[in-house]
């Protein structure tokens, strides 16, 4: 079959289980198609480290995808052509590769112009990135600088702005819902409030979507500053309540407390999106609802269990949504480059797959309506009516 063009593929960012399914659908459906299919390793660095010299190895920046290759691949969590969060435009002198070195001497540089050249000594056609709203925003600019890019939302979060779901938020809530019933065996043997960190950096669907599903009794989420006396009072009725005296809340990685500015950081060190790591709000939850109790348990102390689960909910392989919605992605992606369409972010809304302008990926960040989603006054989803809503409840407004 004669060569219709050259796509590339490139997973940016924390790796989620359904990049692989995302991959392979992009892959097969391309080679049969007529395409060649290349993956760019470890996210924007490929293209940044790429040698655009015959003569020299590149294998360890790209590698030509073949039918073989990915469907072994595709049944498997993570991502096999390995990811990072380098951003080309904002790369530390560090980390300038060897043979740019004398031509990029500043602290901080945009080496967009090496990007293109790469692009366009491999002969790309179409870049399909895959990634959160990072990635994606480096997409977009790739797009204005004339690439033909379809992009594809993955976040564990699932606040990529104008998509009601990314790859890897199914598998999430099912690994926070399975395991916060596990940690209940613990919490209610020793009668203790279970406080449990769980993914969300601006946005609190991660947590939101395992309370409504029954995992916890409350829920603190980014978008509202919460009153430690508050969610103290509530846990101590909801443990009172329980047979086995217990209570859960799960506290997303960006929530604060009220009165307090700053989010909680794991150390100083900054991404090259400007993001510090975060984490340590679920120590510093627990440290106060311990202090707390004895003030609405009639002066007896409750005292904690306290977990992050982190990469537990990241890790393996993908759950029957993150094997399917990735397929379809791929699938939609693949007809937006037949049809010669560009431009555009492959998205979930309402029920119904469609696509948006990339640029929504740089406007107001998703997060939760507050208002129409949130009982502040409960610390909880609300729970009203469900008709005709999408299967994950809360939209995407943008």
């Amino acid at each position: 079959m004669s060569r219709k063009g050259t796509i590339a593929i490139l997973t940016g960012g924390g790796d989620v289980p359904g990049l692989n399914p995302a991959i392979r659908a992009v892959t097969l459906r391309a080679i049969r198609e007529g395409y060649r299919v290349l993956g760019i390793r470890r996210g924007w660095a490929g293209l940044v480290d790429f040698v655009p010299d015959k003569e020299v190895d590149n294998n360890e920046h790209v590698q030509i995808l073949t039918e073989e290759i990915v469907d072994r691949a595709g049944r498997t969590g993570g991502t096999f052509l390995h990811t990072s969060r380098t951003r080309p435009s904002h790369l530390p002198k560090s980390i300038v590769p060897p043979h740019l070195k004398d031509k990029y001497t500043a602290e901080i540089n945009d080496v967009t112009p090496e990007v293109l050249k790469n692009i366009e000594f491999l002969n790309i056609d179409y870049l399909i990135p895959i990634g959160g709203d990072d990635t994606l925003s480096y997409g977009q600019r790739l797009h204005k600088e004339g690439v033909k890019v379809v992009a594809i939302p993955k976040t564990m979060d699932n606040d990529v702005p104008g998509t009601d779901y990314c790859i890897g938020f199914s598998t999430c809530v099912t690994r926070t819902i399975e395991l916060t019933h596990k940690l209940r065996t613990t919490a209610g043997s020793h009668e203790r409030f279970l406080v449990i960190e769980v993914f969300g950096r601006y946005a609190g669907y991660s947590a939101m979507l395992p309370t409504m599903a029954g995992a916890a009794d409350r829920c603190v989420i980014p978008e509202h500053p919460f009153d430690i006396e508050q969610l103290a009072e509530l846990l101590v009725h909801d443990r009172k309540l329980h047979p086995s005296h217990y209570a859960v809340v799960l506290i997303s990685e960006g929530a604060t407390l009220m009165g307090e500015q700053d989010l909680s950081f794991e150390g100083k060190e900054k991404d090259q999106y400007g993001h510090r790591k975060l984490g340590g709000i679920g120590d510093k939850v627990s440290a106060r609802l311990k202090q707390l109790s004895t003030k609405f348990n009639q002066g007896k102390r409750i005292n904690i269990v306290n977990q992050r689960l982190g990469y537990l909910v990241r890790c393996g392989d993908p759950d029957a949504l993150d094997s399917i919605v990735p397929m379809a992605y791929g699938n939609l992606a693949l007809d937006l480059v037949i049809a010669n369409t560009c431009g555009r972010l492959i998205s979930l809304r309402n029920g119904c797959y469609d696509n948006v302008p990339i640029d929504i990926v740089v406007g107001p960040k998703k997060v939760v309506d507050v208002e129409k989603y949130y009982n502040i006054d409960r610390l909880r989803p609300k729970y009203e009516t469900f008709m005709r809503q999408p299967l994950f409840i809360m939209t995407s407004d943008i």
